[in-house]
């Protein structure tokens, strides 16, 4: 599995070769259940128009002003499509190829 630091920045590219954006963020999930926290990466993230610049961007601690967070996330996360991790085919070397059709992912 590639670090996250990797996965930033990637160009993502259907199964019919059109290019659907860069990862701008990841989506884990967090295992609390167990001696040491592990994370498992859910999803990208994917903006045709933006840097890769919102990692972390919604997360707070202690759930403080969430709702301040998702406004601002709704506004940067306009027209940014989810990946799901069972989509990606391969990954490395600056782009992650999935096994879908562009048209086939969901808006975040």
């Amino acid at each position: 599995m590639a670090s996250v630091t990797e996965l930033i920045g990637q160009s993502v590219w259907d199964s019919n070769g059109v290019w659907v954006g860069h990862v701008v963020d990841i989506r884990v999930r967090q295992h609390k259940g167990e001696l040491q926290q592990s994370h498992t990466v859910y999803g990208l993230v994917v903006s045709g128009r933006r840097a890769p610049f919102l990692l972390g961007f919604t997360r707070e601690r202690q759930g403080r002003h969430a709702w301040v967070s998702r406004a601002l996330a709704r506004m940067a996360y306009v027209g940014c499509t989810f990946v799901p991790w069972a989509a990606v085919a391969d990954y490395g070397g600056g782009e992650v190829h999935i096994g879908v059709l562009r048209k086939e992912l969901t808006r975040v």
